[in-house]
């Protein structure tokens, strides 16, 4: 599948601010379910400063906010083709190893809550994938989606208590879950072309897990499936503050007004 991606984020302040620097992950990774065609990025009150590939293999721009700016907007573009794998990547790439995905997260610590999702799929762990879905399911029945009730602070251990998140919170629930399961997770932000030809107004994140015979292996949480054509994958980590599509630093007073427009199209 070929698709046609447009993305606009604009941070609007209230004092101009006296410095900034925005971490910026949106080019999507060449990997077996895809091959970026063309991708470009562009800036509005700001400068670019650097580009390198951090430790999860994700492409990172750094752009420095114009002194006296009212406002600073990123754009960026391109299309990528797309293969249905059914969610599996395959084999481990990159610097850091497997082990490092079983560590805990201030955002994906598992207590009482996440462990309880956990509770008889011990038994079941010798058929990882039944067992992995299972525990999909039960996030999904657990955290119904809606938007406006957690932000990018809330915990995996905070989501399930209120019955209530979005992508990001039902990733980092099934991500804390599987560590303690033992099972190597990481976080995905991305893309997922919607059935509606509509704009969107935020990314979409999932999770991926390793699974021995398999390899890495996506589950959509949010959505009840695992990643196919319909998906692009960005940047990857341990949970939402590694893979963020923009993150930063701000110096000065006054907030923030933060608009995001998205269109993915086939």
């Amino acid at each position: 599948m070929h698709l046609t991606i447009e993305h606009s984020t604009t941070y609007e302040f209230e004092d101009t601010p006296d410095y900034g620097l925005q971490q910026v992950r949106l080019k999507p990774k060449d990997s077996p379910s895809q091959r970026v065609e063309n991708w470009e990025l562009s800036v509005t009150g700001g400068e670019f400063q650097a580009e390198f590939n951090d430790h999860y293999r994700n492409a990172v721009t750094l752009l420095s906010i114009d002194a006296h700016a009212e406002s600073i907007t990123v754009r960026c573009q391109g299309f990528v083709e797309t293969t249905d794998t059914s969610g599996v990547l395959g084999k481990h790439r990159g610097l850091v190893p497997l082990w490092y995905f079983k560590q805990p997260t201030d955002l994906t610590r598992a207590g009482s809550e996440l462990r309880g999702l956990t509770r008889g799929l011990r038994e079941t762990a010798a058929e990882p994938i039944a067992c992995l879905h299972e525990l999909s399911r039960r996030v999904a029945d657990t955290v119904v989606y809606q938007t406006g009730t957690t932000d990018i602070q809330t915990t995996a251990e905070d989501a399930v208590q209120r019955g209530h998140g979005v992508c990001q919170d039902h990733a980092h629930i099934f991500i804390g879950a599987a560590r303690h399961l033992r099972f190597p997770a990481r976080y995905v932000s991305g893309y997922l072309m919607a059935t509606a030809d509509q704009p969107q107004y935020a990314g979409h994140a999932w999770a991926e897990i390793y699974v021995e015979s398999l390899g890495w292996v996506g589950f959509d949480v949010s959505n009840r499936v695992s990643p196919d054509a319909r998906y692009v994958r960005v940047a990857t980590g341990l949970d939402y503050r590694d893979a963020a599509p923009i993150s930063g630093l701000r110096f000065g007073r006054g907030g923030e007004a933060m608009s995001v427009e998205i269109c993915v199209q086939q």
